[in-house]
């Protein structure tokens, strides 16, 4: 039998410490999220409908968001056993420059609808992280500014870098004076974006009435009613509007349909070519043939992309157009990216899979919601505890290491075969 005896007053102090409180609201918030999940779920608690759904909708029934998410989440992992990994190294040269860790931050547009510190938040946490930077188009923050706010950072492990994201327009003399201002504030990469010739359906938009800028209903205000802190941000900050574009008034599908140009093509690939002096990557890339084509035209890289599912609903999911694409262009050329990215296993297992580098798009919008500045680099903590902790586990020491045979895509979707067509006698 167990002895008994009364407990040690000198014991019960050991076991009893109290956690000193944290008195910051804010930072008491984020250090209890763990997840980006976590986030997400502080974000939609302090952002108003229309704009939380912005960010976290895709377009018409979701599913190739929700396709590219499940994808990471059927990945099967597979160790190295004895194989210590004390200190991994998470750093890469990706277009040119190099990164501390294997992932920057995807263009997004309205962004200081979310949160009004908008990109300078994205452009100063990316810089003190020494990740890149990607300003869109439709971006609320100047690429001046977006400069500046990365310029305005302590160095970081790396030199601050930032990308911009090129929508060609209509009026191509927009497209080509942006890119000429990007190169001249010292962008080294630029994004041009081919998956949004006209603009997605973005059903939630719709139903809640989204625009540029906000207009207020019954409804959006008995919403804000519990989010006092979004609207006095709102309200008390520079307006909101595009900071490159001169016209700001509609629903997100009207700016988008009244700016973007379905006729854009190789033509128009070769005039911004000329013009950019720097890295030039192309955005939404969607089947292994148009890899091969555009390695073949000359560009520095691309990114698999379906636009985070925000324009064709059911369109290919690039974290399984990864391997094919990365056997059909060879190693020496640059292939990245985006959608449905939520954890640093998702990072770990595309760059096994043979990704040079990915894009956080929605994760960095949740911690933007959850805590402005503060909560993007909680973001990018997360995110890097997950890879650094993931590589340990799997034995490996950097991301080099990584290879194929780390990772299973287990699948749920398998094409069916076409039916041989055969005449028919009348």
């Amino acid at each position: 039998m167990v002895k008994r005896q009364l407990p040690q007053p000198a014991e019960l102090f050991e076991l009893m410490k109290f956690k000193k409180p944290e008195l910051d609201g804010r930072k008491r918030r984020l250090d209890a999220a763990l997840t980006i999940d976590d986030l997400r779920v502080i974000a939609k608690r302090r952002t108003p409908k229309a704009a939380f759904d912005y960010t976290d909708g895709a377009a018409e029934g979701e599913l190739s968001l929700a396709r590219a998410r499940q994808a990471f989440q059927d990945v099967e992992f597979h160790p190295d056993v004895l194989r210590p990994a004390p200190d991994v190294d998470t750093s890469i040269e990706i277009l040119g420059g190099p990164s501390a860790l294997p992932f920057g931050i995807a263009p997004t547009g309205f962004t200081r609808l979310m949160q009004t510190e908008g990109e300078e938040a994205g452009a100063g946490a990316a810089a003190a992280a020494g990740i890149p930077f990607t300003l869109s188009t439709l971006g609320t923050t100047s690429i001046e500014g977006v400069q500046a706010a990365a310029l305005r950072e302590p160095q970081g492990p790396v030199p601050a870098r930032n990308w911009f994201q090129l929508y060609v327009m209509r009026d191509r003399e927009i497209s080509y004076e942006l890119t000429r201002r990007a190169a001249a504030a010292g962008f080294d990469t630029l994004h041009f974006t081919v998956d949004t010739p006209v603009a997605g359906a973005r059903l939630r938009d719709k139903r809640n009435g989204f625009s540029i800028p906000p207009q207020l209903t019954l409804g959006t205000i008995i919403n804000a009613i519990p989010r006092p802190w979004w609207w006095f941000d709102f309200l008390t900050t520079p307006k909101l509007e595009f900071a490159s574009l001169s016209t700001t008034g509609g629903t997100v599908g009207e700016l988008l349909d009244a700016a973007m140009d379905p006729t854009i093509s190789y033509d128009d690939l070769s005039v911004i070519r000329d013009i950019w002096p720097g890295k030039i990557v192309i955005k939404g890339v969607q089947n292994v043939e148009d890899s091969i084509k555009l390695r073949d035209a000359g560009v520095d890289g691309i990114v698999l992309s379906n636009h985070g599912g925000r324009q064709l609903d059911r369109a290919p999911i690039p974290f399984h157009l990864l391997p094919k694409v990365r056997e059909a262009v060879g190693d020496d050329f640059t292939v990245m990216i985006d959608t449905g990215i939520m954890n640093g296993a998702d990072i770990v297992a595309s760059v096994a899979l043979g990704a040079d580098f990915t894009l956080i798009g929605r994760a960095y919008l949740y911690g933007l919601m959850a805590g402005g500045r503060q909560g993007v680099d909680r973001t990018i903590e997360i995110l890097r505890s997950e890879i650094e902790r993931t590589m340990r586990l799997l034995g490996v020491s950097s991301l080099a290491e990584l290879e194929p045979g780390h990772v299973t895509q287990l699948q749920r979707l398998t094409p069916i075969a076409k039916a041989a067509s055969s005449a028919v006698v009348r």
